[in-house]
């Protein structure tokens, strides 16, 4: 029965059969609206999350996939800058840069690597170990990483004649560095190399990548920052291959700065002369600003061939070398002073009042002290002896006197104002500081008590006494200033490679002796008599007044026998440290030659030479007419038994 034939029967009836007809079908759209609320809801999920991953390609990570799709016809090379020049104090070239050439390899053009190298061994002979851990290193495989620099023409040749077989291998336009004067001061320049993945790890190495040179010794790694420049970028359009087919766009590099150093190579070339073969060391410092005229090491090494890409077997043949020729013997050398430190002893006595100036001394050649005797260097002893004289005759018998009234503690306070027992403030690294020796000294370092005796050995620089070439001419820098110590430096200015601007590096006083100016005045007049009737008459120069000290330090235990008879090795070493001109002094020279025997004979002669040459140079009559080159504005002018001392 239809609700129409319900409702002529009966109204009521019908009245309900609407209703409910009625409210099926507004339960069938409910459900309608239901069903298709979540289809909306669906769809908006499905365009949000595409929306979303839109966003996350295009925005959050669309410079990934932009530089991805680029690399696939695109490379960015890096562009080392020029190296910074490096000039002597007038202007003479110290280190540059020469054409050459570098191999290159970019990994994600590298189809296999393991016959990469097979075809490098065999076609220019590279060491198959150093090319695998150059491919291994850590690094951006779309970035080109060198595998050797200073390729030989030949080489070169060779790799691009077979670019067909070496995916992903170019050759580069380079620079390697470069040393015109050879060896000479080769251990103040130092030397350059690759940079390590230890190195690249800092944070000063930021914008370093593998491959780039870097200092790693000398003024070359102390100067680095200056002296590396800011590398550029070159993007280019590749083959298939990962051959270079044009250039897209190129930012050039920016070359270093320039430094002048303060050495004058003249001077500096000199002094290596004149330790020839024999180990040691000669530093010249100006005592009015601690530039440093010279600094001499031998043995030495060719920061030429240090600069190159050495093989294991190259490396490890220098670094075992038995006479370490890597060793700055003026800055790490550490050696007892001999005689030299009763400069510091006379200073001591003096300040302290242990003496005064007129106190006397009888030296009989020997200082007894509990069951053993102290000889002095002069068998017979040099009679009564005031603290002037004592210097002058590098009296030991003196000193041990002094030394043993003072005590251990006192002589280190002063030899520690004298700048011993610490670091000068040179910049080239690594350097020594020697040993101070105090009581709290051995029994920190030794655990054990300091002995009375060993004062004495201490007096005259023996025992546990170790100083350092530089910090000797440092000393005795300080002494011809008039107790004003000036920190001794290498740069003298750097110059800005894209302004011009040159900066001054200033003189740095670091400190002013606590000795009355008249205790000065007693040891200066003493050191000038060292020359000219003491010691070190073999100084003594027509050309200029000097004064000086001269030590031997002793490498072994009281011997017996003529030296000639003594292997060299075991034989004492000879020191002599002095200043001039006497009146006004302009240079502070230490001398130090291992295993030659007396200061006054061994060691003197080579600082008179020296000090000579610098004379000369400052001579109006010695220069040219054109004159040196030049050098930055402001130039100081300079073109350059007890053992015996």
């Amino acid at each position: 029965m239809t609700v129409g034939d319900l409702c002529r029967l009966d109204e009521t009836a019908c009245e309900r059969g609407v209703m409910q007809e009625l409210g099926t079908r507004h339960d069938e759209l409910r459900e309608l609206q239901r069903r298709l609320l979540i289809l909306k809801v669906a769809l908006l999920l499905v365009v949000g999350l595409l929306a979303l991953r839109l966003w996350h390609l295009q925005v959050r990570d669309g410079a990934y996939y932009r530089d991805l799709s680029e690399n696939n016809r695109t490379r960015s090379v890096v562009l080392d800058p020029a190296r910074g020049l490096i000039y002597d104090r007038n202007g003479v070239l110290l280190a540059n840069n020469v054409p050459s050439f570098g191999l290159y390899a970019t990994l994600e053009d590298v189809k296999d690597r393991n016959q990469l190298v097979e075809r490098l061994v065999n076609l220019i002979g590279l060491d198959e170990a150093v090319l695998r851990k150059k491919l291994s290193e850590r690094g951006s495989r779309l970035v080109p990483r060198k595998l050797k620099g200073s390729l030989t023409l030949r080489e070169a040749a060779i790799i691009e004649s077979h670019r067909l077989d070496l995916p992903g291998v170019m050759v580069q336009a380079d620079s390697r560095r470069n040393y015109p004067a050879g060896m000479a001061a080769a251990h103040l320049l130092g030397y350059v190399g690759e940079v390590s993945a230890d190195q690249l790890e800092k944070d000063e190495s930021a914008d370093l990548h593998q491959g780039n040179l870097v200092g790693q010794y000398g003024v070359e790694k102390a100067y680095d920052r200056f002296l590396r420049g800011r590398a550029g970028q070159k993007v280019v359009e590749v083959d298939a291959l990962g051959h270079e087919k044009q250039t897209v766009t190129v930012q050039r590099p920016e070359a270093g700065d320039d430094l002048y150093v303060t050495i004058d190579l003249r001077l500096q070339t000199l002094a290596e002369e004149l330790l020839g073969g024999e180990a040691g060391a000669i530093v010249a410092l100006d005592p009015t600003t601690g530039e440093v005229l010279a600094l001499a090491s031998r043995p030495a090494f060719d920061p030429n061939l240090l600069s190159r890409e050495l093989t294991a077997k190259q490396w490890e043949a220098i670094v075992q070398n038995e006479t370490h020729p890597l060793t700055n013997r003026a800055v790490q050398g550490q050696y007892p002073p001999g005689s030299t430190f009763k400069v510091v002893m006379a200073a001591a006595a003096l300040e302290s009042n242990t003496i005064g100036p007129a106190t006397k001394i009888r030296c009989m050649g020997g200082f007894p002290f509990g069951n053993r005797v102290y000889r002095d260097w002069k068998a017979g002893g040099h009679g009564l002896m005031d603290v002037s004289q004592a210097l002058v005759d590098s009296c030991d018998v003196f000193f041990y006197t002094v030394g043993q009234r003072m005590g251990i503690d006192t002589i280190a306070s002063f030899a520690q104002q004298f700048g011993l027992g610490q670091e000068t403030g040179i910049e080239l690294p690594s350097e020594r500081v020697g040993i101070v020796p105090s009581t709290a000294w051995k029994e920190k370092a030794k655990g054990q008590p300091w002995l009375p005796g060993e004062t004495i050995s201490a007096s005259i620089g023996q025992g546990y006494v170790i100083v350092t070439p530089l910090q000797m001419a440092h000393l005795i820098a300080t002494v011809a200033n008039d107790g004003v110590s000036f920190r001794p430096r290498l740069v003298k200015a750097v110059m800005e490679r894209a302004s011009g601007r040159i900066q001054e590096i200033p003189a740095v006083a670091n400190r002013r002796l606590s000795i009355k100016p008249e205790t000065l005045v007693l040891i200066q007049e003493a050191l000038a008599g060292v020359v000219t009737r003491g010691t070190a008459a073999r100084a003594k120069s027509s050309l200029v007044s000097i004064a000086g000290k001269t030590g031997t330090a002793q490498t072994a235990a009281l011997r017996t026998g003529p030296e000639k008879d003594v292997p060299k090795k075991l034989r004492d070493h000879a020191w002599f440290v002095s200043y001039a001109p006497v009146e006004k002094p302009r240079i502070a020279v230490a001398v130090l030659v291992e295993h030659m025997g007396h200061g006054g004979s061994a060691a003197a002669p080579l600082a008179k030479q020296i000090i000579e040459a610098y004379v000369k140079s400052q001579a109006p009559a010695s220069r040219t007419a054109e004159g040196p080159a030049p050098g930055p504005p402001g130039e100081v002018e300079l073109a350059m038994q007890v053992p015996h001392d």
